[in-house]
Protein backbone atom coordinates (compact mmCIF):
# COMPACT_ATOMS: atom_id res chain seq x y z
CA UNK A 1 0.00 0.00 0.00
CA UNK A 2 1.32 3.47 -0.86
CA UNK A 3 2.07 5.65 2.48
CA UNK A 4 1.13 8.80 2.20
CA UNK A 5 1.27 11.95 4.49
CA UNK A 6 0.21 15.42 4.74
CA UNK A 7 2.62 16.82 2.67
CA UNK A 8 1.47 14.92 -0.19
CA UNK A 9 -1.94 15.37 -0.02
CA UNK A 10 -0.95 19.57 0.06
CA UNK A 11 0.96 19.13 -3.28
CA UNK A 12 -2.24 17.06 -4.44
CA UNK A 13 -4.29 19.90 -3.77
CA UNK A 14 -2.54 22.37 -5.63
CA UNK A 15 -2.68 20.28 -8.71
CA UNK A 16 -6.36 19.70 -7.95
CA UNK A 17 -6.64 23.33 -7.71
CA UNK A 18 -4.88 23.87 -11.10
CA UNK A 19 -7.33 21.12 -12.35
CA UNK A 20 -10.30 22.96 -11.70
CA UNK A 21 -9.39 25.71 -13.53
CA UNK A 22 -7.43 24.61 -16.36
CA UNK A 23 -9.77 21.30 -17.45
CA UNK A 24 -13.26 21.75 -15.46
CA UNK A 25 -13.08 25.95 -16.44
CA UNK A 26 -14.17 27.17 -13.09
CA UNK A 27 -13.63 30.47 -11.83
CA UNK A 28 -11.12 32.07 -9.42
CA UNK A 29 -13.61 32.13 -7.14
CA UNK A 30 -14.99 29.38 -6.50
CA UNK A 31 -11.27 28.13 -7.20
CA UNK A 32 -10.88 30.04 -3.85
CA UNK A 33 -13.56 28.55 -2.23
CA UNK A 34 -12.24 25.04 -3.30
CA UNK A 35 -8.47 25.71 -1.61
CA UNK A 36 -9.76 27.58 1.57
CA UNK A 37 -12.08 24.43 2.22
CA UNK A 38 -9.43 21.57 1.31
CA UNK A 39 -6.25 23.42 3.16
CA UNK A 40 -8.65 23.87 6.30
CA UNK A 41 -9.46 19.95 5.78
CA UNK A 42 -5.83 19.13 5.62
CA UNK A 43 -4.97 21.05 8.78
CA UNK A 44 -7.91 19.53 11.03
CA UNK A 45 -7.85 15.77 9.65
CA UNK A 46 -5.99 12.49 10.19
CA UNK A 47 -4.21 10.41 7.67
CA UNK A 48 -4.95 6.77 8.97
CA UNK A 49 -4.10 2.97 8.10
CA UNK A 50 -6.89 0.25 8.38
CA UNK A 51 -5.57 -3.06 7.53
CA UNK A 52 -5.40 -2.82 3.57
CA UNK A 53 -7.23 0.61 2.98
CA UNK A 54 -6.33 4.69 3.61
CA UNK A 55 -8.54 6.61 5.67
CA UNK A 56 -8.68 10.44 5.48
CA UNK A 57 -10.56 10.47 8.76
CA UNK A 58 -12.25 13.94 8.81
CA UNK A 59 -14.46 13.88 11.51
CA UNK A 60 -12.18 16.40 13.30
CA UNK A 61 -12.49 18.96 10.86
CA UNK A 62 -16.43 18.50 10.95
CA UNK A 63 -16.88 19.19 14.57
CA UNK A 64 -14.61 22.66 13.47
CA UNK A 65 -17.65 23.33 11.25
CA UNK A 66 -20.91 22.54 12.98
CA UNK A 67 -21.57 26.22 12.95
CA UNK A 68 -22.24 26.56 9.89
CA UNK A 69 -24.79 26.56 7.51
CA UNK A 70 -26.25 23.09 6.33
CA UNK A 71 -25.86 24.05 2.68
CA UNK A 72 -22.38 25.28 3.45
CA UNK A 73 -21.11 22.20 5.41
CA UNK A 74 -22.53 20.08 2.27
CA UNK A 75 -20.84 22.01 -0.01
CA UNK A 76 -17.48 21.66 1.89
CA UNK A 77 -18.41 18.25 1.87
CA UNK A 78 -18.78 17.94 -2.07
CA UNK A 79 -15.78 19.39 -2.30
CA UNK A 80 -13.73 16.83 -0.44
CA UNK A 81 -15.25 13.98 -2.37
CA UNK A 82 -14.41 15.69 -5.24
CA UNK A 83 -10.96 16.29 -4.18
CA UNK A 84 -10.93 12.64 -3.35
CA UNK A 85 -12.13 11.38 -6.78
CA UNK A 86 -9.52 13.45 -8.29
CA UNK A 87 -6.52 11.44 -6.18
CA UNK A 88 -7.70 7.79 -7.28
CA UNK A 89 -8.37 9.22 -11.20
CA UNK A 90 -4.93 10.49 -12.00
CA UNK A 91 -3.09 9.11 -8.82
CA UNK A 92 -4.63 5.90 -8.65
CA UNK A 93 -4.87 6.02 -4.64
CA UNK A 94 -7.91 4.67 -3.19
CA UNK A 95 -8.75 6.86 -0.05
CA UNK A 96 -11.93 5.80 2.62
CA UNK A 97 -13.26 9.12 3.88
CA UNK A 98 -14.45 8.51 8.00
CA UNK A 99 -16.75 11.32 8.57
CA UNK A 100 -18.22 12.38 5.55
CA UNK A 101 -21.82 11.58 5.41
CA UNK A 102 -23.94 13.80 3.79
CA UNK A 103 -26.75 16.03 5.63
CA UNK A 104 -30.35 17.15 4.63
CA UNK A 105 -30.53 20.73 3.20
CA UNK A 106 -33.44 22.65 2.29
CA UNK A 107 -34.25 23.55 -0.80
CA UNK A 108 -34.49 27.29 -1.36
CA UNK A 109 -34.98 28.97 -4.85
CA UNK A 110 -34.42 32.73 -5.11
CA UNK A 111 -37.11 34.75 -5.17
CA UNK A 112 -37.83 36.15 -8.95
CA UNK A 113 -37.52 40.30 -9.41
CA UNK A 114 -40.63 41.36 -10.36
CA UNK A 115 -40.80 42.44 -14.62
CA UNK A 116 -41.56 45.95 -13.11
CA UNK A 117 -39.11 46.52 -10.24
CA UNK A 118 -36.45 45.31 -13.10
CA UNK A 119 -38.10 48.02 -15.42
CA UNK A 120 -37.96 50.89 -12.64
CA UNK A 121 -34.18 50.18 -11.62
CA UNK A 122 -33.11 50.67 -15.49
CA UNK A 123 -34.37 53.92 -15.72
CA UNK A 124 -32.36 55.32 -13.29
CA UNK A 125 -28.88 53.94 -13.89
CA UNK A 126 -25.92 54.59 -15.77
CA UNK A 127 -24.92 53.23 -19.27
CA UNK A 128 -22.72 50.53 -17.66
CA UNK A 129 -25.19 49.39 -15.31
CA UNK A 130 -27.76 49.16 -17.84
CA UNK A 131 -25.09 46.86 -19.35
CA UNK A 132 -24.80 44.57 -16.63
CA UNK A 133 -28.24 44.31 -15.81
CA UNK A 134 -29.16 43.42 -19.20
CA UNK A 135 -26.42 40.81 -19.49
CA UNK A 136 -27.96 39.09 -16.35
CA UNK A 137 -31.52 39.59 -16.89
CA UNK A 138 -31.69 39.80 -20.24
CA UNK A 139 -29.35 36.98 -21.24
CA UNK A 140 -29.43 35.07 -18.29
CA UNK A 141 -25.72 34.79 -17.70
CA UNK A 142 -24.05 34.07 -14.21
CA UNK A 143 -22.04 36.41 -12.58
CA UNK A 144 -19.13 34.74 -13.35
CA UNK A 145 -19.87 34.32 -16.64
CA UNK A 146 -20.03 38.10 -17.19
CA UNK A 147 -16.67 38.71 -15.89
CA UNK A 148 -14.84 36.55 -18.02
CA UNK A 149 -16.89 37.95 -21.08
CA UNK A 150 -14.91 39.74 -23.71
CA UNK A 151 -15.41 42.54 -26.42
CA UNK A 152 -14.77 39.60 -29.02
CA UNK A 153 -17.56 37.69 -27.69
CA UNK A 154 -20.13 40.32 -28.29
CA UNK A 155 -21.14 39.04 -31.86
CA UNK A 156 -24.00 40.80 -33.85
CA UNK A 157 -27.49 39.64 -32.38
CA UNK A 158 -25.20 37.32 -30.19
CA UNK A 159 -23.00 36.96 -27.82
CA UNK A 160 -21.02 33.86 -27.01
CA UNK A 161 -20.30 32.46 -23.44
CA UNK A 162 -17.78 29.84 -21.99
CA UNK A 163 -19.96 28.50 -18.54
CA UNK A 164 -19.02 25.87 -16.29
CA UNK A 165 -16.57 22.71 -17.65
CA UNK A 166 -15.44 24.97 -20.35
CA UNK A 167 -18.69 24.49 -22.28
CA UNK A 168 -19.28 26.93 -24.81
CA UNK A 169 -22.69 28.15 -25.43
CA UNK A 170 -24.33 30.95 -28.14
CA UNK A 171 -26.90 33.22 -26.56
CA UNK A 172 -29.54 35.35 -28.70
CA UNK A 173 -29.23 39.24 -27.90
CA UNK A 174 -32.97 40.55 -27.49
CA UNK A 175 -32.10 44.26 -29.85
CA UNK A 176 -32.62 46.25 -26.75
CA UNK A 177 -29.89 44.61 -25.01
CA UNK A 178 -27.50 44.49 -28.10
CA UNK A 179 -27.77 48.60 -28.34
CA UNK A 180 -27.20 49.12 -24.31
CA UNK A 181 -24.05 47.24 -24.99
CA UNK A 182 -22.84 48.88 -27.83
CA UNK A 183 -23.48 52.24 -26.76
CA UNK A 184 -22.27 51.20 -23.43
CA UNK A 185 -18.88 50.24 -25.55
CA UNK A 186 -18.90 53.18 -27.70
CA UNK A 187 -18.54 55.08 -24.37
CA UNK A 188 -16.16 52.80 -22.38
CA UNK A 189 -14.01 51.21 -24.93
CA UNK A 190 -12.69 48.09 -23.38
CA UNK A 191 -9.30 46.94 -24.49
CA UNK A 192 -9.66 42.87 -23.87
CA UNK A 193 -12.77 42.30 -21.02
CA UNK A 194 -16.45 44.18 -21.51
CA UNK A 195 -16.28 45.30 -18.00
CA UNK A 196 -12.64 46.30 -17.14
CA UNK A 197 -11.55 49.45 -15.38
CA UNK A 198 -7.75 51.15 -16.19
CA UNK A 199 -7.52 47.80 -18.46
CA UNK A 200 -8.22 45.20 -15.49
CA UNK A 201 -10.65 43.01 -15.51
CA UNK A 202 -13.56 43.79 -12.84
CA UNK A 203 -14.34 40.34 -10.62
CA UNK A 204 -17.69 39.26 -9.51
CA UNK A 205 -17.71 40.60 -6.26
CA UNK A 206 -16.94 44.33 -7.46
CA UNK A 207 -19.69 43.63 -10.24
CA UNK A 208 -22.17 41.89 -7.59
CA UNK A 209 -21.99 45.48 -5.56
CA UNK A 210 -23.04 47.45 -8.21
CA UNK A 211 -25.70 45.21 -8.87
CA UNK A 212 -26.74 45.17 -5.15
CA UNK A 213 -26.22 48.91 -4.37
CA UNK A 214 -28.41 50.03 -7.43
CA UNK A 215 -31.17 48.04 -6.72
CA UNK A 216 -30.90 48.79 -3.16
CA UNK A 217 -31.35 52.54 -3.71
CA UNK A 218 -34.52 51.64 -4.74
CA UNK A 219 -35.80 49.89 -2.34
CA UNK A 220 -35.25 46.43 -3.44
CA UNK A 221 -32.81 43.39 -2.78
CA UNK A 222 -31.27 41.56 -5.62
CA UNK A 223 -28.47 39.77 -6.37
CA UNK A 224 -27.35 38.89 -10.07
CA UNK A 225 -28.47 34.87 -9.48
CA UNK A 226 -31.76 36.43 -8.64
CA UNK A 227 -31.28 38.32 -12.49
CA UNK A 228 -30.49 35.14 -13.92
CA UNK A 229 -33.43 33.06 -11.88
CA UNK A 230 -35.95 35.87 -12.92
CA UNK A 231 -34.95 35.66 -16.60
CA UNK A 232 -35.62 31.90 -17.15
CA UNK A 233 -38.78 32.32 -14.71
CA UNK A 234 -40.11 35.46 -16.41
CA UNK A 235 -39.48 33.31 -19.73
CA UNK A 236 -41.21 29.79 -18.77
CA UNK A 237 -44.43 32.12 -17.67
CA UNK A 238 -44.37 33.70 -20.94
CA UNK A 239 -44.54 30.15 -22.41
CA UNK A 240 -41.17 29.57 -23.30
CA UNK A 241 -39.81 26.00 -23.67
CA UNK A 242 -38.12 24.59 -20.98
CA UNK A 243 -35.84 22.77 -22.97
CA UNK A 244 -34.95 26.65 -25.20
CA UNK A 245 -34.43 28.09 -21.53
CA UNK A 246 -32.51 25.05 -20.32
CA UNK A 247 -30.18 25.15 -23.40
CA UNK A 248 -30.31 29.21 -22.63
CA UNK A 249 -28.92 28.92 -19.03
CA UNK A 250 -26.41 25.86 -19.72
CA UNK A 251 -27.85 23.56 -17.82
CA UNK A 252 -26.81 20.17 -18.64
CA UNK A 253 -29.94 18.79 -17.78
CA UNK A 254 -33.46 19.97 -17.84
CA UNK A 255 -34.12 18.61 -14.21
CA UNK A 256 -31.92 20.87 -13.37
CA UNK A 257 -34.10 23.95 -15.23
CA UNK A 258 -37.35 22.62 -13.45
CA UNK A 259 -35.89 22.77 -9.89
CA UNK A 260 -33.87 25.82 -10.57
CA UNK A 261 -37.08 27.78 -11.67
CA UNK A 262 -39.92 26.14 -9.26
CA UNK A 263 -42.00 25.99 -12.46
CA UNK A 264 -45.67 26.84 -11.39
CA UNK A 265 -48.37 23.89 -12.52
CA UNK A 266 -49.86 25.93 -15.08
CA UNK A 267 -46.34 26.45 -16.90
CA UNK A 268 -45.91 22.31 -16.35
CA UNK A 269 -49.41 21.28 -17.63
CA UNK A 270 -48.96 23.82 -20.78
CA UNK A 271 -45.75 21.58 -21.20
CA UNK A 272 -47.23 18.17 -20.77
CA UNK A 273 -50.53 19.60 -23.15
CA UNK A 274 -48.08 20.90 -26.00
CA UNK A 275 -46.11 17.39 -25.90
CA UNK A 276 -49.10 14.65 -25.24
CA UNK A 277 -50.53 13.53 -28.31
CA UNK A 278 -54.09 13.58 -26.36
CA UNK A 279 -53.19 17.02 -24.86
Amino acid sequence: MEQINKDILSNWIDRYLEYLVSTRGYSASTQRSYSITLKQMLKHSDIIYESDKIVLDIVPYRLTITGNAKKTISRKLSSIRSFVSFIYKYYKVKITIKGAESIKTPQKLPKPIEQDYITEVLKSADIMQKALISLLYGAGLRIGEVEYLKVESIKRGWVEVTGKGNKTRQIPLPPAVESTIQNYLALYPANRWLFEKEGKRLKSSQLRYIVSKLFASHGIYATPHQLRHSFATHLLNSGARISDVSQLLGHSSMVTTQIYTKLSSSAKLNEYKNAHPLG
